[in-house]
């Protein structure tokens, strides 16, 4: 490079070693800025694509599913992490809980046992709960049943209200598409809709066993309530402000994407459906938590 300077009259040429900097190495900055530039573009794009369908899915599940791109064009996990942080791609988690459980009832409340049971299938524990979604203007609520070694989502229902026959209809799916001929429990907090006499006749007849918690803290069932979170924390199931018929068809998306598309890290890796699909992989553990939580790590 050369700077052309006026001085009485006549131009005077500077070099770029005047500068500390020669021509070569001037030209090779500018192209690894471009470069730079050039694969941030790139990373930002993929990251994007992958959010339209899970809107806040973390950074270690993205640089997962995005490994063999980041590595054909030379990204790494701290600059992949970095690019993220630059062009703000981070997510920010978010915390709320919401109580849906009414357990002043007259219907008999079970004992939980599966508190030491260590989970190493599918289809040995399901766990159920029911989430508020929705916006301001239509709340609604959400039966899931989760099944504890997969984290596959099994059964699920929408209505505008807590009573009985979500839940039911949440359950009687999951029956219906069962996969395994196997001993199988099902394990729920102590609200009226899965002590009431029609839902507790409905897994007798199915020949599933019965638990509950026996405390009143979102944490005595872990994984269910990281089932909730997931699906409004990540694919934003909580801000929807529609009509219920709307909200149906987006959270049957949603636990599609969930159940087919996104990693698990309690599964290495693998999707609830490929997790549900074998039972050679011993689930790991993290900690007393962990093991206090019906024997299975909750993170997902």
């Amino acid at each position: 490079m050369r700077i052309y300077l006026e001085k009485g009259g006549k131009n005077i040429t500077i070099g770029c070693n005047i500068l500390g900097k020669s021509r070569q190495a001037y030209y090779k900055n500018l192209k690894a800025v471009s470069t730079k530039r050039s694969k941030a573009g790139e990373v930002v794009v993929m990251v994007d694509n992958i959010r339209r369908k899970m809107p806040r899915i973390g950074s270690r599940k993205l640089y997962y599913l995005l490994n063999n791109e980041l590595h054909n064009i030379g990204v790494g996990r701290d600059k992949f992490l970095r690019i993220l942080k630059a062009n703000n791609r981070l997510i920010i988690p978010k915390r709320s809980y919401k109580i849906t459980t009414n357990s002043h009832h007259r219907f008999r409340k079970h004992k939980d046992i599966v508190s030491n049971t260590t989970i190493n299938r599918p289809e040995q524990v399901w766990v159920s709960d029911i989430t508020y979604i929705g916006g301001r203007n239509n709340h609604c609520y959400l039966a899931l049943i989760t099944d504890a070694y997969s984290k596959k989502i099994v059964g699920y229902d929408l209505s505008n209200s807590l009573s009985t026959d979500s839940s039911l209809r949440a359950l009687k799916m999951a029956v219906k598409h069962r996969k395994y001929e196997t001993p199988l429990i099902h394990h729920s907090d102590r609200g009226l809709q899965y002590c009431s006499d029609i839902y507790q006749k409905t897994l007798q007849k199915s020949k599933i066993r019965v638990s509950m918690t026996e405390k009143y803290d979102p944490y005595a069932n872990a994984i269910a309530e990281r089932v909730n979170g997931i699906l409004k924390q990540e694919f934003l199931l909580e801000e929807y402000n529609c009509s219920t018929d709307i909200l149906r068809k987006i959270v049957t998306e949603s636990i599609g994407v969930y159940n087919n598309k996104r990693p698990h890290l309690s599964c290495y890796m693998l999707t609830p459906e490929e997790m549900h699909k074998q039972n050679k992989l011993v689930k790991p553990i993290y900690g007393q938590k962990a093991k206090s939580t019906i024997g299975v790590n909750s993170n997902c």
